[in-house]
């Protein structure tokens, strides 16, 4: 059994001869990297961290004249870690980024084994067409982009589109399963209507032939029914004192997670600090109302709307709206908790689940 604290062998010559002779056979010993392999608790190089929409917003409309959507296939900016540079990590096992798609461009259509959520930060009257159907995108609405998906992104308004991209990238670079690949053409064929996936599955109904899946078949949860709901929390409920009121966007097929590998969660927070409270799964955090600051370990991050920032893994967390706020987040909490591997911690730091 392991114990906190435990010292790495000594060095002799003698040892590091052993070493460097079985180094030439692809050998390491396990006991000079132990320490760092099995930690007493979570280890990570990630950080906390946090980004002003303005100063992303200001990056992508450069960007923007440099180079065109359908160039880049995708044009965003990347989140990336301060302690995870070059890794294209916002944090150990997630991805984030924002996108930009102009007045009267497309993104053109592919897929990927990764699995996508879009959570919309500006603009009105884009779409984003996934597996044959079109949604409208609006401020605060969450989308989701299934793995292996057919998706493409169009703007037919006449303002610039920001959302921010989440994906599992790293989880699936790390079991070295990727694939991907172009449709060939700009936009796919629309067999659906505009938001039928929602009005098939978005009201506690389900049509009775409906085939099970892992991911919802719901790919648009529209903002306004979010926000109504925490409204209605709000006025039957007290606060959680760690979360105030927060809801798991889920699958309605099954009840469990809108996505298999990432966690989607809205929560409305009231004025004045929360208790603390961590977990072992790193968020990615966009404030869509309100104004405040989170303490995050050691570091304070100030937010505003649109504004995006990080907790890496077991860092306590404690936010404090200046006034009453709304935060949407996702993290790896379903990955965790299908290996059994997820804790959290809510206020005292000696007592934990």
């Amino acid at each position: 059994m392991l114990t906190q604290g435990h010292d790495k062998p000594k060095e002799t010559a003698e040892r590091q001869a052993f070493y460097d002779r079985i180094d030439k056979q692809h050998m390491t010993p396990l006991w000079s990297v132990l320490g760092s392999l099995v930690t007493p608790q979570p280890a990570s190089a990630c950080q906390p961290f946090g980004w002003k929409f303005d100063a992303i917003r200001d990056a992508m409309m450069e960007a923007g004249g440099l180079i065109t959507a359908k160039e880049a296939e995708r044009r965003v900016l990347i989140l990336e870690n301060p302690g995870l540079r070059g890794q294209s990590r916002t944090t150990t096992s997630l991805y984030a980024g924002v996108q930009l798609v102009l007045p009267g461009e497309v993104a053109p259509a592919h897929r990927h084994t990764q699995s996508a959520l879009r959570f919309v930060l500006e603009g009105e009257g884009a779409h984003t067409a996934v597996n044959g159907e079109k949604t409208i995108m609006r401020y605060g609405d969450f989308v989701i982009t299934p793995q292996l998906a057919w998706h493409d992104h169009g703007n037919e308004s006449e303002e610039p589109m920001f959302w921010l991209d989440g994906l599992d990238i790293p989880v699936i670079s790390m079991l070295d399963a990727s694939f991907a690949e172009g449709l060939g053409e700009d936009t796919q064929e629309i067999t659906r209507n505009t938001g039928q996936s929602y009005s098939e599955f978005g009201h506690a109904l389900l049509p009775d032939n409906a085939e099970q899946s892992i991911v919802s078949p719901i790919f648009n949860y529209p903002y306004d029914k979010s926000r109504e709901t925490l409204e209605a929390m709000k006025r039957g409920s007290d606060p959680d004192q760690c979360h105030g009121w927060k809801l798991r966007y889920s699958n309605p097929l099954n009840g469990s997670d809108a996505i298999p590998t990432m966690g989607t969660f809205i929560q409305l927070l009231p004025q004045g600090p929360t208790m603390p409270f961590r977990s072992t799964s790193g968020t990615v955090f966009v404030c869509t109302q309100g104004k405040g600051k989170t303490k995050i370990a050691d570091t304070t991050i100030e937010w505003g709307e649109k504004d995006i920032f990080i907790a890496p893994s077991w860092a306590s967390i404690i936010h404090e709206p200046e006034e009453e706020s709304v935060l949407f987040s996702f993290n790896d909490k379903p990955i965790q908790e299908k290996l059994g591997l997820y804790r959290e911690q809510r206020g005292n730091a000696n007592s934990s689940t």
